[in-house]
């Protein structure tokens, strides 16, 4: 059994921390999760089981999908994708697609990454699922199949639908399923702009240049979901996997998201600590503004 499918198990056994509460109620969108990547062990969790909206997180497992076609041969890199009128009346944020364009894959994956499309989310899910309905039914299939237990697809972008659920933890096990299974296709989550029709994107993931280690992945946001990220930071020799949903705007959620990371990397610069030291800070919870202790981090990179 991989170290995935340990995880996947794992997840299973655990009990639900918050399942008493209204998982989706507006002051309860908060939760977090930050998985060493290596060896698949938790290091911090918050609320990471409770029900989420994932908003444009949802475009990794759509982008997955691609990757996934596109090993298998059913997609090529420069095939031209049709946009159907369907896909051009998709909502703000969108490249503005007409019916009768095509879109290279190419293209498609970095107006994704980059742009968050929703106008080209559509286009590949018609290209590969005949509709948006079946290829959404498709990446819950897949997902399943990855471990990913309490999340749900509807549609390829993360547009409202109050069906189109997920948990901290199940983002953090696509992260890795995404590094994993398609490590050459991962360094377009580290794209920080691209081009189309004369003008040029920049990504949202302020991350990418601002925090040191940060190679991608995507960021989203609802008015359900509040401010998403889903982040990877390799340093040396050591990779982190870190999940921030429900911020209330997005420099909250960057700057959560920045401490989050410094705090799993703190107990590995320190030398001599033998991973027992407390770390010297404080984390504010996004969802109600209280101090998190995070021993809890140096704990458990102690256990590695």
């Amino acid at each position: 059994m991989n170290l995935r499918d340990q995880f996947a198990a794992r997840i299973g056994t655990l009990l639900i921390a918050a399942g008493a509460l209204s998982p989706l109620a507006h002051s309860e969108r908060y939760a977090s999760i930050v998985v060493d990547a290596d060896s698949l062990e938790v290091v911090h969790e918050s609320f990471a089981d409770a029900e989420r909206y994932p908003a444009s997180l949802t475009k990794v497992m759509t982008l997955y999908m691609v990757f996934e076609a596109l090993k298998s041969g059913e997609l090529r890199m420069d095939e031209r994708l049709p946009v159907s009128r369907n896909a051009a009346l998709q909502p703000p944020s969108k490249l503005g697609l007409k019916p009768g364009q095509t879109i290279s894959t190419s293209d498609a994956i970095k107006a994704l990454v980059t742009k968050s499309a929703n106008d080209v989310a559509v286009v590949v899910a018609e290209r590969l699922g005949g509709s948006e309905e079946r290829f959404a039914a498709l990446m819950t299939v897949k997902a399943r199949m990855l471990g990913l237990s309490r999340t749900s697809f509807y549609n390829a972008s993360g547009l409202p639908d109050e069906r189109q659920t997920t948990t901290a933890r199940d983002m953090a096990v696509l992260a890795d399923a995404m590094m994993e299974d398609h490590p050459e296709y991962y360094p377009f989550f580290a794209t920080q702009q691209f081009s189309w029709k004369g003008t040029t994107y920049r990504t949202h993931n302020s991350l990418l240049k601002d925090v040191a280690g940060v190679d991608g992945m995507k960021t989203g946001y609802t008015r359900a979901s509040g401010f998403n990220l889903m982040t990877s930071v390799a340093r040396d020799d050591s990779r982190f996997i870190v999940i921030v949903l429900g911020g209330k705007t997005s420099k909250a959620r960057n700057d959560h998201v920045t401490d989050l990371i410094e705090a799993a990397y703190y107990n590995l610069d320190e030398p001599g600590t033998g991973g027992q030291r407390r770390l010297a800070v404080t984390i504010i919870d996004g969802m109600n503004d209280q101090p998190v202790d995070t021993a809890a981090i140096a704990q458990g990179a102690a256990s590695r």
